[in-house]
């Protein structure tokens, strides 16, 4: 598989994201016991988008001198459409984080942890599912039509509501198997994954709650990494643009902890996204789609769901008053 990605562009990509975590870990935190205000997640927030855009003008630099400006235009159109594609599809993560936190009680301080824990793991565990997967590719390039109907599939579950985690968490069927094979404390102990009791070692509920974070990440990769392969089959674009994405999720959180309930449109449009990039992705042998159609249709179908939003939550608003 034809990729730009060489040993020292994939170890600079490397030193980069271990940077940001390390000022993810040591900037983005409050006192104990202090909520993080929306201002400073928003700010956050804004400073993660500008590292992954001039990540890209930096790209687009090296590809200018070492591949030609034609090179460059496509493989950077490439990352920012695979950027945007997955930041939008991390928003619904959130949200199943969010229901997550609540239904276990977890403080803002706990849940700043706990993010932390699962940015790290979801690096890892999608660094390993990508490179899998264009190994797929490659190996087995009709594996790209199943990536397609399964997108496609996913894409009409969101119309219908159907993409929605079970409300009740009791009800996960991880949950049940951990609560019937662990021995569970009934109460938290603090900051802790694991205390011990009489002798024996015993997992706390936050030791659940980070399995769950894992888990959601696992599920959400499942509908993710394939709509990715549709925008872009080279890895290093595809590992890029990912985990750009994934790198500011801890800001994301808390910016949209307060407005779950106000992106009422937000399903729709990543329904309308992920049918667009199935049928894209099944109709490779008849027709190539041009990867600046794949961006400006992103960027206009998340522009409109964002206004509607928008409307619907002020009309809302006024009725309930």
């Amino acid at each position: 598989m034809e990729s730009i990605g060489n040993l020292w562009l994939y170890l600079a990509f490397f030193g980069i994201v271990t940077v940001m975590l390390l000022i993810d870990f040591l900037g983005f935190k409050q006192k104990e016991g202090q909520e993080v205000k929306i201002k400073t997640a928003a700010l956050w927030s804004i400073a993660w988008v500008s590292v992954a855009s001039l990540f890209g003008a930096g790209l687009w630099l090296y590809l200018q001198q070492t591949a030609g400006v034609t090179v460059a235009n496509t493989k950077v159109m490439e990352y920012f459409a695979g950027y945007l594609l997955e930041k939008s599809l991390a928003v619904d993560n959130v949200f199943v984080w969010l229901m997550i936190f609540a239904a276990f009680a977890i403080p803002p301080a706990l849940q700043r942890q706990l993010l932390l824990y699962g940015v790290l793991g979801a690096i890892i565990l999608r660094t390993i599912f990508i490179f899998i997967g264009a190994w797929f590719v490659q190996e087995f390039s009709w594996i790209l039509y199943i990536f397609g109907a399964f997108l496609v599939y996913t894409g009409f579950k969101f119309f219908k509501g159907q993409n929605e985690e079970e409300t009740n968490i009791e009800d996960m069927a991880i949950l049940k198997w951990l609560r019937k094979h662990m021995r569970i404390t009934p109460q938290m102990h603090g900051n802790k994954f694991f205390v011990r009791q009489n002798g024996m070692l015993w997992a706390t509920p936050l030791f659940l709650v980070l399995i769950l974070v894992e888990a959601s990440d696992v599920i959400f990769a499942v509908d993710s990494i394939p709509a990715i392969f549709a925008v872009t089959s080279d890895p290093f674009i595809v590992l890029t643009a990912n985990l750009m994405a994934i790198l500011g999720l801890r800001a994301m959180f808390f910016l949209l902890s307060g407005a779950a309930t106000k992106m009422h449109y937000l399903p729709y449009g990543l329904g309308i996204i992920l049918v667009f990039i199935g049928f894209k992705m099944l109709m490779l042998d008849v027709f190539h789609m041009p990867i600046w159609i794949s961006l400006g249709f992103i960027v206009l179908v998340l522009s409109i769901t964002a206004i509607l939003s928008i409307r619907y939550s002020k009309k809302h608003h006024q009725t309930t008053l």
